[in-house]
């Protein structure tokens, strides 16, 4: 029984091995773990939003939105949204299980760092919503080859993908299904991905294409 109430309470993104779109899909995060609230650890989520930021999120988006561009910043644990370069809309997040540093491979709870675009939406993800990155991109394939990590096939495979700015390859020992997605902040709990709260997730899904860059700085 004890074994049994453990494995429950850990987090669904680290029993499912990923946060994207394999295994059983559900519409809404809550049918598989109750929804965190963000004041619960204000320091994790990067602390509240200031009257500024606040003030800023009550105004309407003006859809579509021009040159839609996504910065995250690791540290700050803060997710910015930019229209035609100004900023239209600031969110707190939450990263992967082991916050620090750049994703090298499959499993080590690392959120990448680098430039990205959105290669898919998931309307049906298992944390509500989801935005999928282009991880691995390029260099991550180059330095996984050097590092003996992947296969020149696998490089191949993702450097090509990326020319064409496709899904590249998830399913290789660098690991994949990297998604901006709901869930909740109360911690670092994800396997990997850019969790928000599911009304900002919401917001974001609808504003922003595919194709949209999106940069993770530390």
């Amino acid at each position: 029984m004890k074994k049994l109430l453990l494995l429950v309470s850990m987090p669904v993104c680290a029993l499912l091995g990923s946060c994207g779109v394999r295994g059983v899909e559900l519409p809404h995060a809550s049918a598989l773990m109750p929804v965190p609230n963000a004041a619960q650890s204000p320091a994790v989520a990067g602390g509240p939003l200031s009257p500024e930021e606040v003030a800023l999120n009550a105004r309407p988006l003006k859809l579509p939105l021009a040159e839609p561009k996504i910065v995250v910043r690791k540290t700050a644990r803060r997710l910015t949204l930019y229209a035609g370069g100004q900023i239209v809309r600031v969110y707190p997040v939450v990263l992967g299980f082991e916050p620090v540093g750049d994703k090298e491979k499959q499993g080590d709870g690392r959120t990448p760092e680098g430039t990205f675009y959105v290669c898919m939406k998931n309307a049906q993800s298992k944390f509500y919503l989801s935005l999928g990155l282009s991880y691995p991109d390029t260099e991550d394939a180059e330095r996984g080859l050097r590092d003996g990590i992947i296969t020149r096939k696998q490089r191949d495979q993702i450097a090509r993908a990326i020319a064409r700015k496709e899904k590249p390859p998830w399913y290789t020992p660098l690991g994949g299904e990297i998604f901006i997605h709901g869930g909740g902040t109360a911690s670092d709990w994800t396997a990997g991905c850019v969790a928000l709260e599911n009304e900002n997730i919401k917001e974001l899904f609808d504003a922003v294409p595919s194709g949209a860059t999106v940069v993770i700085e530390h």
